[in-house]
């Protein structure tokens, strides 16, 4: 690990034993400063805003990415906290609500859908330490081997998870759920048009995953989705596992793709400033198509 690695891990620690409170204003400061220096990030924020709330006027579109920005930098600078700090310190800060051991009393293996808002990982975290059933999870493995193995240190720390990467395919991570472990599911990023299909998503064709609903079937699988949020100041983070989907998969994965993007687009609107609009969403076109982003 290089000692620029070292240094920016280093700080990630010592960061995370400030208050909470004195860590979201740096966070808050921090993107402003984003917002106003990754122009090209900024200007997918916007154009997917344009794109999914059209109702917005400009300069509503403009406060909401800016607000965005404060919620993401945060969320870059708590890693440290999800990494680092103590469990207990951990469930002072994490409220959960709903069913969080639902997972542990059912017989049938569980997925866990978990949309990408900036508090994904603190839902990650969650899922290992108000419950006891293994966790397994795919992520995207970083190009560098110093940051990727912060990373999995980070994200499996409490010793019941098990992280696969997107290169090493779905095998490992089959045995692990038929082995009991649940599956914390992203569900809504743009990986290209292989295994997707194009659904509406805020009534722009998406390329969406089919494998969720097509897992979830093949596996007997019961659905439930957990959504997470960063509430302001020094209050913590609230993470919701919400009530259990009792007619998903169905038998039509196009289908249960339009319901879960349905789902996700309700869940947005409960807190449009802290889902994922940095992300080319809409990246892949269907054929024909113009690009979106510039």
């Amino acid at each position: 690990m290089n000692l620029g690695v070292r240094l920016v891990l280093a700080l990630l620690h010592a960061f995370q034993a400030l208050p909470l409170a004195l860590q979201a204003g740096v966070g808050r400061a921090l993107g402003a400063l984003l917002y106003l220096l990754a122009g090209s990030r900024r200007r997918v924020a916007l154009r997917n805003v344009e794109l999914c709330l059209p109702e917005l006027l400009p300069h509503e579109r403009r406060a909401l990415v800016r607000q965005h920005f404060g919620w993401l930098a945060r969320s870059i600078l708590e890693r440290g906290l999800l990494w680092y700090a103590s469990p207990e310190r951990l469930k002072r800060l994490i409220h959960v609500e709903g069913d969080v051991g639902f997972a542990e009393r059912s017989e049938r293996p569980v997925m866990w859908l978990a949309p990408h808002f900036v508090a994904l990982d603190v839902a990650g975290q969650a899922t290992q330490l108000f419950q006891t059933r293994p966790v397994a999870s795919i992520y995207q493995a970083q190009s560098h081997a110093g940051f990727d193995a912060a990373i999995r240190a980070g994200r499996s720390r409490f010793g019941n998870g098990a992280l696969f990467t997107r290169r090493e395919g779905a095998v490992g991570l089959v045995r692990a759920i038929r082995a009991g472990h649940a599956f914390f599911n992203l569900p809504d990023m743009d990986f290209g048009a292989r295994g997707a299909a194009f659904v509406p998503f805020f009534g722009v064709p998406a390329a969406t995953l089919l494998a969720p609903s097509k897992m979830a079937r093949s596996l007997d699988m019961v659905v439930q989705p957990v959504v997470a949020e960063i509430l302001p100041g020094g209050q913590g983070y609230r993470v919701r596992f919400l009530p259990p989907w009792t007619d998903w998969p169905g038998d039509d994965p196009i289908a249960d793709a339009q319901r879960m993007n349905a789902w996700i687009e309700a869940e947005i609107r409960r807190q449009p400033a802290q889902y994922l609009w940095v992300h080319k969403r809409f990246k892949t076109r269907p054929k024909g198509e113009p690009r979106v982003y510039a």
